[in-house]
């Protein structure tokens, strides 16, 4: 045992340090004399006087972790975890985290959103190194709602001045179907149903690369959009046994949740995919609906550069049957392979399509809306009637308030209404006129 100083009681320098019960006390080893109690460490130089020092103080620790941000760093780990994510990606997002609780912004926040500030740490972390990681994947992990978990992401971009780029459809897409337990072998997915993951997210991209070409991603979000893509390929991998699935018990069996608009995005998938194959020429002796065109998928993917210009107008219409104005003149464009962007925006080129075409329609004739869920769908374009190809926001516009008729006390003309200058300049006709005007005006 080491020894320090000497005792006040019989002088001896034979001082020891005796651990009773897990407390360090000092001792007289000549007469037993406890000369100090609960020294907690024996690293500080003040303890040779023996004085007491706190732990923090004697390790070199002036500054002790709270228990909040201690917490969170243990989560932010254990996310990384279980994302797999490397050692680096774990570092970043630790720094983020505990700059984040620095700042007066995230003070008095409730412990709910603290404990998703880690997630979204994690998030940001995978945003920046180009990892695919959705928020759909974060929230499910932590249990969290989607609106306040964006909330917290949201406040931790703006208080941080982060740079977040936004996730690429490409990697979304094989993000989200790596998830699916179809692509998995499993007791409980009957045979006919599961699937091969090269197959099926190769498939499931171009069906994705064909929406975003028509119009079908801009200003959507991206999930619904894959959901019914991915949808839509494993219906055509193997069209017998599945047909006859619908869309509901498809996520059911992936494992996935169904998003609400994931049925309207595959409604507008299932008309534009009837308007190609009405151009193929080995088809049009054919019915064709919206579960027997899924049979087709391959062979519209394959020619869809082909199809997409004679199943769509891409002249200026007058856009009087589609009740658009001049917008449908300024949303004039034709479809630019590959364009994929990270922002989920379909990317439209004017000037690739061939004007030439012989199933393309004359200038003077009106745009007629596709049918929608008619069999014959799509074949209006052979007898002339092309639909444009334009987002879905200015095919099926809105319908807005009309403004209040006028009353007719308030229409009806008195001659008593005042009139400006500028008006009076539009019903002068004569130079005379317009030389006594303005002498009067110089008088005025």
């Amino acid at each position: 045992m080491a020894a320090r100083g000497r005792c006040p009681e019989c002088g001896s320098g034979s001082l020891v340090e005796d651990a009773h019960y897990a407390q360090q006390q000092l001792v007289c080893a000549a007469c037993g004399c406890v000369l100090s109690e609960g020294l907690l460490t024996t690293t500080y130089t003040d303890e040779e006087h023996l004085r007491e020092v706190a732990y923090s103080q004697s390790t070199g620790q002036k500054e002790q972790l709270s228990r909040c941000l201690q917490r969170g760093i243990r989560r932010v780990q254990d996310l990384c975890k279980v994302l797999k994510l490397p050692a680096a990606f774990e570092e970043t997002a630790v720094s983020y985290f505990q700059r984040a609780l620095e700042l007066p912004a995230f003070h008095l926040v409730s412990l709910e959103k603290k404990e998703l500030l880690g997630g979204c740490c994690v998030l940001v972390t995978c945003r920046q190194r180009r990892w695919p990681l959705t928020m759909g994947t974060v929230c499910s992990l932590l249990y969290a709602k989607q609106e306040l978990f964006a909330s917290v992401f949201l406040s931790l971009q703006r208080e941080l001045e982060l740079s977040v780029p936004a996730l690429s459809l490409a990697d979304l897409v094989t993000t989200h179907l790596s998830s699916f337990r179809l692509v998995q072998p499993s007791a409980n997915i009957p045979g006919p149903f599961l699937e091969d993951k090269e197959q099926l997210v190769a498939r499931t991209m171009a069906i994705v690369e064909l929406a975003s070409a028509t119009w079908l991603v801009t200003g959507r979000h991206p999930v619904p959009v894959v959901t019914a893509a991915a949808f839509l390929a494993w219906q055509s991998l193997r069209p017998g046994p599945r047909l006859s699935c619908p869309l509901a018990r498809f996520c059911r069996l992936a494992g996935v949740e169904l998003p609400p608009p994931a049925q309207l995005r595959l409604k507008e998938l299932l008309e534009i995919l009837l308007a190609m194959a009405s151009q193929l020429p080995w088809l049009r002796g054919f019915r064709l609906d919206r579960k027997t065109v899924v049979k087709h998928i391959g062979d519209l993917l394959q020619h869809r550069l082909l199809l997409l210009k004679r199943a769509f107008s891409q002249q200026e219409q007058q856009g009087t049957g589609l009740g658009m104005g001049s917008e449908s003149q300024e949303c004039q464009g034709s479809v630019s392979q590959g364009s994929l962007s990270h922002g989920c925006q379909g990317s439209v080129s004017q000037g690739s399509l061939d004007k030439d075409s012989p199933a393309q329609a004359p200038p003077s004739s009106p745009a007629v809306p596709q049918q929608q869920g008619s069999p014959w769908a799509g074949q209006q374009c052979q007898r002339g009637t092309l639909r444009p190809l334009l987002p879905p926001c200015l095919l099926h516009p809105r319908k807005r308030p009309r403004a209040a008729a006028p009353s007719a006390a308030g229409a009806a003309v008195t001659g008593d209404e005042p009139i400006s200058d500028s008006e009076i300049e539009q019903y002068l006709r004569s130079p005379e006129e317009i030389r006594a005007f303005r002498r009067a005006k110089a008088w005025s």
